[in-house]
């Protein structure tokens, strides 16, 4: 069957069971550049059923690149709160501001100027022209590489077959509606070609799938295993004799930098902090770090930072590893009027 044809198939399927979604424009170029730009950004390395809310309360407070561009990033991060990888929030805010202030709030369309934008590489950038400007760009992220990889029975290392992974997805992108040919292969891995149980019975591209009902498709494609860096280390909650609670906006470069945090190392801080026997465990993408929680009462506590009542800790944006910091002390009654809610 030829590539035209495969393209065509697919599309005719996403016309009928295509996902409606909040940013989504079927039929063409979504009419707002803004839109396609927050929801991929939101979407890298995080689900859609994950997304959906936030985008929705995020798009209500900056419903356009003007009004994005002129937050201040922390409002930016307390709308972010819960998606993680704050270093998204940044980038999308710095790419904003750029978008506002070198072009006049007219959004760049050519890849060369898109890759520009922080936070953008060639798999973003090649998403934004294609939905975006309906640009006949060729997406490839994890549900290109599983679907290409079933496609054509391409059972080696996928470090080792990228390039024909790449060749095969641009010979089928669509030229005529390249904007929904991005959502309907996307969909076609999330919703059919999934990978631990795909549904080829209800799929457009069965008759031409080299993988289709063999024992091995579940198996396809052959992700090589990375281990993750075990690291462990101490965070201190540090309380003053009003009963206040110490608090830092982290300052160091990396995934949590600029949002509030209980101060922690990976060396002893304070050596006469008290330990309570209490950890708390978050995995990174590569890492999986280990907190011991200790505690502190001092009044001449000096320090970058600091103290506020117990109960102000919502406003101020802070990741999920020191929520679950929060969650940890609250029953040790550290803190004597925490809030109960700290999304």
């Amino acid at each position: 069957m030829k590539t035209s044809e495969l393209s065509q198939k697919l599309l005719v399927w996403y016309d009928v069971a295509g996902r409606d979604l909040p940013w989504r424009h079927k039929g063409g170029a979504h009419p707002d550049p803004y839109v396609v730009l927050v929801s991929e950004i939101m979407l890298q390395q995080t689900t859609v059923k994950t997304v959906i809310p936030f985008f929705a309360r995020f798009m209500q407070r900056f419903p356009t690149v003007e009004d994005l561009a002129a937050a201040p990033v922390e409002e930016v991060y307390q709308y972010w709160q819960g998606l993680g990888y704050y270093s998204r929030a940044r980038s999308l805010h710095a790419a904003a501001q750029t978008i506002a202030d070198e072009y006049g709030s007219r959004f760049p369309d050519t890849k060369e100027e898109v890759l520009k934008l922080k936070g953008i590489g060639p798999y973003t950038a090649a998403s934004f022209l294609a939905l975006a400007f309906n640009r006949p760009e060729t997406v490839v992220d994890g549900n290109v590489m599983r679907i290409i990889c079933r496609m054509f029975h391409y059972t080696e290392p996928l470090p080792d077959i990228m390039k024909k992974i790449r060749e095969k997805a641009a010979l089928l992108t669509s030229i005529e509606r390249p904007a929904d040919y991005a959502s309907a292969i996307m969909d076609l891995g999330a919703e059919v070609c999934t990978p631990r149980r795909p549904r080829c019975d209800v799929c457009p591209w069965r008759q031409a799938c080299l993988s289709a009902g063999k024992d091995d498709v579940a198996d396809i494609p052959h992700r090589v295993k990375t281990t993750k860096k075990e690291i462990s280390g101490n965070v201190y909650v540090i309380t003053d004799n009003r009963g206040y609670v110490f608090i830092r906006r982290r300052t160091e470069k990396g995934l949590l930098s600029g949002l509030y945090e209980f101060p922690w190392s990976e060396k002893t801080m304070f050596p006469s902090a008290q330990d309570t026997g209490v950890s708390v465990t978050h995995i990174f993408t590569h890492i999986r770090l280990t907190l011991r929680i200790y505690r502190l009462q001092s009044d001449n506590f000096s320090a970058t930072g600091c103290f506020i009542p117990p109960q102000k800790l919502k406003d101020y944006p802070s990741s999920t590893l020191m929520k679950k910091v929060y969650a940890a002390v609250r029953p040790l009654e550290i803190l004597s009027d925490f809030p109960q809610n700290t999304q």
